[in-house]
């Protein structure tokens, strides 16, 4: 196998030197290869698992096409309530969510990680894009730290039985976020915000397990004051 593997590098960097245009084309097959292998992950169909399967579940159970348990694993009654939906909304009705079926539930961010074919800033899926756009957003002021901080504490709120368990759930609950409210959740992100997104993502907290964060400057509303305070940075207060 190393021999193997020597041999392949030795010929890469022999196609390097003596035809620079041919490596470079490799290199991009390489590279348009990976870019198709994130959006057909990103695709959905019956055997899939995952937060996404979960929000499409919740979904379509929301509009009486779904009637079983939002469990995120894409079995055969999900497949059936996706071919409804696909039929009503003159969709191909193969039981697949792709870029049409995600645009047409509404899944906006899912739609435009497929879009992307993951080149956005180097997002591999929908919740690292969403991730990084509520990070920008809201805390794109803030040092690094207290961005990865501000995404941990979704993703804190994704495991608790407090919150919903998705993060576009987390992200778009009713008067959860500022950003939202105001829009600049459809900004797009920045790198630092990317990578911010994926270390939370990651298993960095350095909210230290915090379910809330507020600006005690801008601050309102005298119940978040009332949490206990787990650690401060930046300009954000982090709480439980």
């Amino acid at each position: 196998m190393k021999k193997k593997l020597l041999i392949g590098a030795l010929a890469l960097a022999l196609m390097a030197s003596v035809c620079p245009a041919a490596y470079a084309l490799a290199s991009a097959e390489g590279e348009t290869g990976a870019a198709e292998a994130v959006v057909a992950a990103a695709v959905l169909r019956q055997g899939s698992t995952g937060g996404e399967v979960k929000e499409v579940q919740r979904r379509l159970k929301k509009w009486g096409y779904y009637s079983g348990s939002v469990d995120g694993i894409f079995g055969s009654g999900t497949k059936k309530a996706v071919i409804s939906f696909q039929k009503k909304n003159g969709l191909t009705a193969d039981g697949v969510v792709g870029k049409a079926t995600y645009k047409a539930l509404g899944m906006t961010d899912s739609y435009n990680a497929l879009v992307s074919g993951g080149s956005s800033g180097g997002a591999s899926s929908s919740d690292l894009y969403l991730l990084a756009k509520t990070i920008y957003a809201e805390g794109r002021g803030e040092p690094y730290t207290g961005q990865v901080a501000i995404g941990a504490v979704i993703l804190n709120r994704v495991k608790s039985s407090s919150f919903p368990n998705t993060v576009a759930g987390v992200v778009y609950q009713p008067g959860a976020f500022t950003a939202v409210s105001d829009g600049q959740i459809n900004l797009e992100p920045n790198q630092t915000a990317y990578n911010a997104a994926r270390d939370a993502l990651n298993g960095w907290d350095p909210s230290y397990g915090s379910l809330y964060y507020y600006n005690p400057a801008i601050a309102t509303s005298s119940w978040i004051f009332s949490r206990p305070t787990v650690t401060v940075i930046g300009n954000h207060v982090f709480a439980k």
